[in-house]
């Protein structure tokens, strides 16, 4: 399967290749997916983490697929949403910059683990 990676998270940058690499937050990389998929792209990964906690990380790395001739309304419907929630749930909270290093592991992890996921299938 060929893939990208779009990501903000520098340590991703670092390891991996395929990457689009957005120079802003986690809602740029948000934006930056919405524009792809607009363009076709498939959405592989969720475009917002695994827990809430993660909505407050300054980092953030989506996997998207290949461009397709249609757009999937399904994938534009997510990405929309994800950003409509994304930026409601930080209306009353602030992205916390203080465990940026440690929300930077975790979210190359978490992409380490859907890779690997992906591989599988």
């Amino acid at each position: 399967m060929k893939y990208k990676i779009v990501t903000n998270n520098p340590l991703v940058k670092k390891e991996k290749e395929n990457i689009y690499f957005v120079e802003g937050s986690y809602e740029d990389v948000l934006i930056k997916v919405r524009d792809l998929v607009y363009k076709g792209v498939e959405l592989i990964s969720h475009p917002l983490g695994a827990s809430m906690r993660m909505l407050y990380s300054p980092y953030r790395s989506i996997i998207v697929g290949e461009k397709n001739k249609v757009v999937d309304p399904f994938h534009i419907e997510i990405i929309e949403n994800s950003i409509i929630n994304y930026r409601k749930n930080l209306e009353g909270r602030k992205v916390d910059w203080i465990h940026a290093d440690d929300y930077a592991l975790i979210d190359n992890e978490l992409l380490k683990s859907t890779l690997k996921d992906l591989e599988v299938k």
